[in-house]
C-alpha cells in the first residue's frame, strides 16, 4: 500500500512534520513495507515557515520585531530560492497562541511588527515575499502594519494615533505619502479564508470572539473598522471592503492585498509549487491529512480541504486524522472525505491532550491503517 501523509500542524502542540512522523510510526507498526511519503504542510498559519524550510531546503533567518503589544520579539522566517523568496508568518509575530486566552487584549493589539518583518525581508534583497495570514491575535485592519511601512493616521485634532484597534474609530485623516510600495517585489498573501473586512462574515464578527473580544466590543470595533474603510476611501479611493480575503488576520489581508497589491494564494497551492506532492498523491492508494481541530471551518480553505481537492482529481480516498472534532464536521463528508477521526480516545483536559498527542497519533494511525489493510488483503 502506498500512503501519502499531508497534515497541517496541531496548533500549539506539534508541527506538521512531527504529526506526519508519528502517523508514519503507527503505519510502520502495521507493515514496515508500506511505502509512505510524508510532507510538511502549512496553510499560511502557524507552521508554514517550518514547512517551507523543509520542502525548499531554505534558510531560517532571524530578526527582531514588536509583538502585538509592542514588546520586542525575535522571530525567524524562511529565505529560499537563493534568497529571492521570503516566507513570513503573521502567527510568529502576533500569533493568537502566544498569549493565554485570559490575557488577550485585542483592543490594544497592533500588527506593527508585521510591517517591520516585511521591511527586513525587503532589505535582505527578497524579490518575492509570501506573508502567511493565519493565526493572528489582532483586529486592527492592518493599521499597525501600514504605520510601520510609513502610513500616518490622525484624529480630528490632527494628533498622530497609535496603531491599535481602539484607534480605528478615531481616525479622521490618513496620509499615505510615505507608504513603502514594494516596487519590483511580488507580494503574496498565503490565506485560507475568503472573508471580507466588514459585515457579519467579516473580520470582526467571525474571528473577534476567538481573539478575546466581548459582544459590546465587537459592535464597537465593527463601527471603527467601517470608519477606517471610509477614511481610506477618502485618502486614496480604495475600498478595503472590496477584497475577498480582506478579513484575514484581523484585516491585515485588506491592507496587504488592497494597498500593497499583493495577490492571494492558498497556502497549499504554494506548497505544491515546491514539492512533488501531487505526483505522489496521483500514484498512491490512500491519503491521510488532518489538523488540530476539524470542524465546519475546515471546508473554507484549510489544509485538509486543499489536500482533498488534489486527491479528488485522481479519485484517491482521503481520511482525516485530527486532534479534535468540532461542530459541523458531518458537513465535510459531503465534500468527499472518506472518514474523519479524532485521536482523542477518552475525555481529557486540553493540557493532557497536548502531552499525549504523540502517543495518541501513533495509536490512532495504527488502528486506522490496520483496519484498512485488513480489507485490502
Amino acid at each position: 500500500m502506498k500512503i501519502v501523509i499531508a497534515c497541517d500542524s496541531y496548533k500549539g502542540c506539534l508541527s506538521s512534520y512531527e504529526v506526519a512522523q508519528y502517523i508514519e510510526k503507527g503505519i510502520s507498526m502495521v507493515d514496515e513495507t508500506m511505502a509512505v511519503n510524508k510532507y510538511a504542510i502549512g496553510d499560511g498559519g502557524e507552521g508554514t515557515v517550518d514547512a517551507f524550510v523543509r520542502i525548499t531546503n531554505g534558510l531560517l533567518v532571524e530578526t527582531t520585531v514588536f509583538d502585538a503589544y509592542f514588546k520586542k520579539r525575535k522571530i525567524k522566517y524562511c529565505l529560499c530560492d537563493h534568497g529571492k523568496t521570503a516566507m513570513i508568518e503573521v502567527a510568529s509575530i502576533i500569533g493568537l497562541t502566544m498569549t493565554p486566552r485570559e490575557k488577550r487584549m485585542p483592543m490594544i493589539a497592533s500588527s506593527y511588527g508585521v510591517g517591520t518583518a516585511l521591511l527586513n525581508a525587503l532589505q535582505r534583497g527578497a524579490h518575492r515575499i509570501i506573508l502567511g495570514l493565519g493565526g493572528s491575535c489582532t483586529n486592527d485592519g492592518g493599521m499597525g502594519m501600514l504605520q510601520a511601512l510609513g502610513a500616518r493616521f490622525y484624529d480630528v485634532n490632527g494628533n498622530l494615533l497609535n496603531a491599535q484597534a481602539v484607534s480605528l474609530e478615531k481616525i479622521a485623516k490618513i496620509n499615505l505619502d510615505h507608504l513603502q510600495r514594494f516596487k519590483d517585489v511580488e507580494l503574496i498573501a498565503a490565506c485560507d479564508v475568503a472573508n471580507h473586512l466588514l459585515g457579519m462574515q467579516g473580520a470582526t464578527h467571525v474571528f473577534g470572539k476567538q481573539k478575546g473580544l466581548f459582544p459590546n466590543q465587537i459592535k464597537r470595533l465593527e463601527k471603527g473598522m467601517q470608519n477606517y474603510r471610509d477614511r481610506m476611501l477618502e485618502a486614496c479611493g480604495l475600498d478595503l471592503d472590496s477584497f475577498a480575503g480582506g478579513g484575514a488576520a484581523g484585516g491585515i489581508g485588506a491592507a496587504f492585498i488592497g494597498l500593497l497589491n499583493a495577490r492571494m494564494m492558498p497556502g497549499i497551492d504554494l506548497i505544491c509549487q515546491y514539492c512533488d506532492i501531487e505526483e505522489k498523491i496521483a500514484d498512491c492508494d490512500l491519503v491521510i491529512t488532518g489538523e488540530g481541530q476539524t470542524d465546519r471551518q475546515t471546508r473554507f480553505g484549510k489544509v485538509p480541504m486543499g489536500i482533498l481537492n488534489i486527491a479528488k482529481r485522481y479519485d484517491k480516498p482521503v481520511v482525516v486524522l485530527s486532534g479534535a472534532i468540532g461542530l459541523g464536521v458531518h458537513e465535510l463528508y459531503e465534500c468527499g472525505f472518506l472518514g474523519i477521526f479524532s485521536i482523542a480516545d477518552r475525555a481529557m483536559t486540553f493540557q493532557q491532550a497536548l502531552e499525549n498527542a504523540p502517543d495518541k497519533l501513533v495509536a490512532a494511525s495504527y488502528a486506522l491503517v490496520n483496519t484498512i489493510a485488513h480489507f485490502n488483503k
